[in-house]
């Protein structure tokens, strides 16, 4: 069992949060120990401020090193201002208040920053992948890890379009990962599709993201955090839930009160759906959350438009790939895969994912629902990557509001609370088990 409380009815409050952490390092031996913090960069909801400070406080006299790595997986490295944005600090307390600490932002794709930890074997991503891949899956990190005695996850967990729920191991793989195993289970996502993976807790990509995170030859400790925005914006820290243990056991806490907390339960779908992305989503890379978590509840042959009018690229490190390969269904690349299978399998699941289920008639790709993107992206590009196209400037959000009665439904800040159907059929999550 891990140390921890949640709630669904109230939030922690910081004496509360405090006493979790100071419990949870009574009960760790880090004296004199070399500890890595791997926290996720801004696109992710959390009071990473109040851990970074708690995390502080409880042991910066207490172990030899105290560094934190920004779990990016394949996102763009932060800068030192975002960094410290990120923990509530400004570069003058960085140096006065918190000088044991020191940041590093992963680097995904430079092989010097990689090493190899483990290979899955055949037999293993047969095995946990239900038989949909037999191969060879090598499992390499960031090498940082080796100079360690411990790596403590601190991150939130929400529903997930790849894993089921986010968190845990996940920080590792692929938040401090390579390509291959990124590309592997996100295109293992994919092909199990959105609808069927998010929000439910055990999943065959869970179960690779655990299996490779058991070959780390470092000791792993969690904190996993249940965020819950507050509607009255008294609570300064929306935090629900804080678990610490193992990230299996801290993970699969937390995750039960994600299921209570971030999924939104409708009657019937909707027509259109308008989903606002908040401005923590840069670009469609990571804005594609506001379709992941809407998909469930767009009826067949309606529209979701992405209203972000902050976005001006559809991503800075693998939009020319995205250009190459346009948005599509699953199906439409599992049709031409000896073509397709050379590009990057991540970022061909990105695109299934944006696009939505659907499948090949007689050669023709019919997805279920049209998508729209409704930013600064020109609507040539939009054609061109096989998305629709609606001028931010033609849109009031006010006027989309309320109107669930007439087959729209408005949600002013998409991403992170997943919407589902009371009585889904099975290939919109239905019945997929928990």
């Amino acid at each position: 069992m891990s140390i921890g409380a949640g709630f669904n009815n109230r939030y922690l409050t910081e004496d509360e949060a405090r006493e979790i952490v100071r419990r949870a390092f009574d009960e760790t031996k880090v004296d004199g120990k070399k500890v890595l913090v791997i926290i996720p960069d801004h696109t992710r909801t959390a009071p990473i401020d109040l851990m970074f400070r708690l995390i502080y406080e409880s042991v910066a006299d207490r172990v030899e090193l105290l560094d934190y790595l920004m779990a990016l997986g394949t996102h763009p490295p932060m800068s030192d201002a975002m960094i410290n944005e990120r923990v509530g600090i400004t570069q003058q307390e960085r140096s006065a208040r918190y000088p044991k600490v020191r940041f590093f932002n992963h680097a995904w794709k430079d092989p010097q920053a990689l090493s190899l930890v483990a290979t899955l074997s055949e037999e293993e991503v047969a095995e946990v992948s239900e038989g949909r891949f037999r191969m060879e899956v090598p499992l390499t990190m960031n090498r940082m890890v080796h100079n360690y005695d411990l790596l403590l996850i601190v991150g939130p967990v929400f529903p997930h379009e790849v894993v089921g729920f986010s968190g845990g191991n996940k920080y590792l793989f692929p938040g401090i990962a390579g390509q291959q195993i990124i590309d592997f289970f996100h295109w293992l996502g994919a092909v199990i599709t959105n609808p069927v993976i998010i929000g439910n807790k055990w999943t065959p990509v869970r179960r690779v993201v655990d299996r490779a995170a058991q070959t780390v030859p470092v000791e792993r400790l969690n904190f996993s955090l249940v965020v819950k925005e507050d509607p009255t914006h008294q609570d300064p820290h929306n935090l629900a839930g804080l678990y610490f243990g193992s990230p299996e056991e801290a993970w699969s806490e937390a995750a039960d009160l994600s299921d209570k907390l971030h999924i939104q339960y409708h009657d019937k779908p909707y027509q259109t759906v308008l989903s606002c992305a908040p401005r923590m989503y840069d670009d469609i890379w990571t804005g594609g959350k506001c379709m992941y978590k809407l998909e469930p509840v767009v009826a067949d042959g309606g529209t979701l438009i992405i209203y972000a009018p902050h976005v001006t690229e559809v991503s800075a490190t693998h939009g020319h790939i995205i250009e190459a390969i346009g948005y599509h269904t699953r199906d439409y690349f599992l049709a031409d895969w000896d073509r397709f299978s050379k590009y990057p399998w991540g970022v061909v699941a990105h695109s299934t994912h944006v696009r939505g289920i659907g499948k090949m008639v007689d050669g023709v790709e019919e997805p279920r629902v049209n998508v729209a993107l409704a930013t600064q992206i020109p609507e040539e590009t939009c054609a061109r990557i096989n998305l629709g196209y609606m001028d931010p400037d033609s849109i009031n959000v006010e006027n989309y509001a309320h109107r669930e009665n007439e087959g729209i439904l408005c949600v002013p800040k998409a991403g992170e609370i997943l919407h589902r159907l009371k009585n889904a059929p099975p290939h919109l999550g239905g019945n997929a088990g928990s």
